[in-house]
């Protein structure tokens, strides 16, 4: 993931950039979720990966599926992305994205993924203790996965908490190992 996010980078921070001096970020947001969208379905992965198909072919259907939800800027960046073969990456540019608007705008984006459905009252309490720690709005993302057993992962920023059952196990694995 670190690997991903290396490659993503630059490109979040080209199209923020861009997007703020066109003051359209929330434009810029929707056309890279849909794009994102569009990159993680498991079909078009396949398509990503396949060796047969160039780098233009590849992002003119890429275009096509995307359809009206790209602007002329927007499929010029998916035909850059494809050139340098980093499609794959737009999920990962599109959160990096996300969190710099969101510092922009003044709040910090943060991720709850947890084993099980997390009920209001739960997520009102993680998002003021991250509004106190931050000092600052919190968007709160939660998703589920249920890989983790137990607990929950939170993400905002540079901070991590790992509170699932699936990292305490590997803590206690490489603490065992050592």
């Amino acid at each position: 993931m670190a690997e991903l996010t290396t490659i993503a980078r630059p490109y979040a921070l080209a199209v923020f950039k861009l997007a703020r001096e066109q003051q359209a970020l929330d434009r810029w947001a929707d056309m890279l979720g849909l794009a994102a969208v569009v990159a993680a379905d498991a079909e078009m992965s396949r398509l990503i990966d396949n060796p047969r198909l160039t780098e233009r072919q590849l992002a003119d259907l890429f275009i096509e599926i995307c359809g009206d939800g790209l602007d002329a800027q927007g499929r010029n960046m998916i035909r850059v992305l494809a050139e340098n073969r980093r499609l794959k990456a737009l999920p990962e540019i599109h959160r990096l994205y996300l969190a710099l608007k969101s510092e922009a705008e003044g709040a910090i984006q943060a991720e709850l993924v947890s084993a099980r459905p997390v009920s209001e009252v739960q997520k009102q309490a993680i998002l003021e203790s991250l509004k106190k720690r931050f000092g600052r709005d919190v968007e709160l993302d939660c998703r589920i996965d249920e890989s983790l057993v137990g607990g929950a992962v939170i993400r905002a920023g540079d901070l991590v908490i790992d509170g699932s059952v699936r990292g305490k196990l590997a803590r206690l694995a490489t603490a065992l190992s050592h």
